[in-house]
């Protein structure tokens, strides 16, 4: 191809962004913003409801697949939804994505067992991978590089809104509602983003009508969708050794064997492996498995950190993330305004993580003695690190690609993110059950010859093991002073590990970002006989 033809086809988007009226921009990036927030938010409002949802199922046996369905489907089908927007526009795959998300709600809300409602979670995991991928590849349609980065914390902000009144909705409509109303508040919200999006946004495409990867594809779900069956089934029932759990592992290598075979011969590829050699859209994957691993596994298990440490109720440990949140919008917002002027982002997203790093390694050195007020400084102090490097790292993943594959890499960031996560997750859960159960051994061996045998034998060591959550301040007030203590220290010690670990994979992530190409964000009004794209 002649560099006039290349210089052509790299103009032909670039043009496009300022022949769309900024009206058109704005209501098409709020329907958008309205849809990723009913994504969002779907998992905080349905975790308040999940005991309402139990008692009346009778499903408790089940409830951990509620979550670990719609998480396999969203994540096994993000990077599929990410190449199809490359190649038929964000806007059809984004109503594709609500009207399957509205629809499954409403399912959901008329499940009738805890089966129905599973496999209702799955299809609305479906629909919400087809609204995370494609909005954050929104602005790359809509905008110039050098603009993104001003609308880039919008996207953090609504995480962050809907983490904050998840909880109270969630509550408000299962006690004076039903938790069905949970999934029902999605439709009218959802019907607004539909009408925004179906009347203003514009039809941009890349112009390519390559054919569909349906070999990749398959091949893709075979290696996705065991791995996380194995890291997700419980481990009490199916140990890392069981012949199920590493059945389904050798089957996910199998599969990523066949995928990248595929991926080699395919004409369009659903994950296309050459972008892999591309230095940022390798630096930002590579950073964002370890960065999912640490927030995700870290953020998890703070609920059980507030309730058996700090010996708040089980209610005001769901707010514990609520300055979390609020630091990720403060850092994702300032962030964005600093590379809006500076047009260079390599080094506050390294600025993000080392801050990241000393916020994780505070949290490690909390003890027993750790106030609430403690926690929430940390925890404003992890967010306002860890709020430039998601939309950032996005941003620069964007930046070094050529337009027809955007949507792909913008996928493929969240993807890796999100298998980062389900890994993290899972290991750290391995880490506090054992580091738990070292811990308890410890501390309780003592406490316990010292108690007189009566309150001795009223100590139930396997109940113990699963903290305070289930019996409140009842149940913690009716255990001897000394096994309250001994059962905070081991709980203390077990998720501050955790952080600690995370931290470490913070800075391991840190490491590889040092090797982030600064390419300038490309300005709004190009010169039109040469806009090369970057290659790194």
């Amino acid at each position: 191809m002649s560099a006039t033809t290349t210089a052509a086809a790299s103009a032909a988007p670039i043009e496009r962004w300022s022949t769309i009226p900024f009206q058109a921009k704005a209501l098409t990036l709020a329907g958008v913003l309205l849809g990723l927030f009913l994504a969002a938010l779907d998992q905080t409002i349905v975790a308040t409801a999940l005991p309402a949802i139990i008692a009346d199922l009778q499903g408790i046996d089940l409830l951990a697949w509620v979550s670990a369905g719609y998480l396999i489907s969203s994540t096994t089908t993000v990077p599929i939804y990410g190449k199809l927007s490359d190649l038929f526009g964000r806007r059809s795959i984004v109503l594709f994505g609500m009207v399957v998300f509205l629809a499954s709600s409403a399912l959901a809300g008329l499940a009738a067992s805890m089966l129905q409602l599973i496999a209702f979670r799955v299809i609305q995991g479906l629909g919400a991978a087809a609204l995370t991928s494609s909005a954050f590849a929104v602005p790359a349609d809509l905008f110039a590089p050098a603009e993104r980065p001003r609308y880039m914390g919008l996207f953090g902000a609504v995480f962050a809104l809907s983490s904050v009144i998840g909880p109270y909705v969630g509550g408000l409509l299962t006690d004076t509602l039903s938790w069905r109303w949970v999934f029902y508040v999605n439709l009218p919200v959802g019907l607004i983003a539909i009408a925004f999006v179906w009347t203003r946004m514009p039809h941009l495409t890349s112009g390519r009508r390559d054919p569909i990867d349906w070999t990749g594809t398959l091949t893709l779900i075979a290696a996705v969708v065991p791995l996380l069956l194995g890291l997700t089934l419980d481990k009490s029932r199916y140990p890392w050794s069981s012949p199920l759990v590493l059945g389904l592992f050798a089957v996910s290598a199998i599969g990523l064997a066949a995928f990248l075979w595929a991926e080699r011969r395919a004409a369009s590829p659903v994950i296309p492996l050459d972008m892999l050699t591309n230095r940022t859209f390798a630096v930002t994957s590579g950073a964002s498995v370890l960065m999912g691993g640490a927030l995700f596994g870290a953020v998890f298990f703070l609920s059980l950190f507030m309730v058996n440490v700090v010996g708040v109720s089980a209610t005001a440990a769901g707010t514990a993330l609520m300055p979390l949140t609020l630091g990720i919008v403060a850092g994702a917002t300032l962030s964005s305004q600093i590379v809006q002027r500076l047009g260079r982002y390599k080094g506050i997203i390294l600025l993000g993580a080392i801050v990241a790093i000393c916020g994780f390694a505070l949290l490690a050195l909390m003890d027993e003695t750790v106030t609430r007020a403690g926690v929430t400084w940390r925890m404003v102090l992890l967010g306002v690190g860890m709020g430039p490097t998601m939309p950032l790292l996005t941003l620069a993943a964007q930046n070094a690609v050529p337009f027809d594959r955007v949507g792909a890499a913008t996928a493929g960031r969240q993807f890796f993110m999100q298998i980062g996560g389900t890994i993290g997750i899972a290991v750290f859960g391995v880490i506090l059950s054992t580091t738990l159960t070292t811990q308890l051994r410890r501390e309780l061996t003592p406490v316990l010859q010292a108690l007189p045998p009566a309150a001795r034998a009223q100590v139930d060591l396997a109940r113990l093991r699963s903290g305070f959550g289930a019996g409140g301040n009842t149940e913690r007030a009716a255990t001897p002073a000394p096994v309250r203590q001994a059962v905070r220290t081991a709980f203390a010690v077990s998720v501050t590990r955790i952080y600690g670990i995370a931290g470490a994979l913070m800075a391991v992530a840190f490491l590889i970002l040092l090797a982030l190409p600064q390419i300038p964000l490309r300005p709004r009004h190009p010169p039109r006989e040469s806009v090369p794209l970057p290659q790194d």
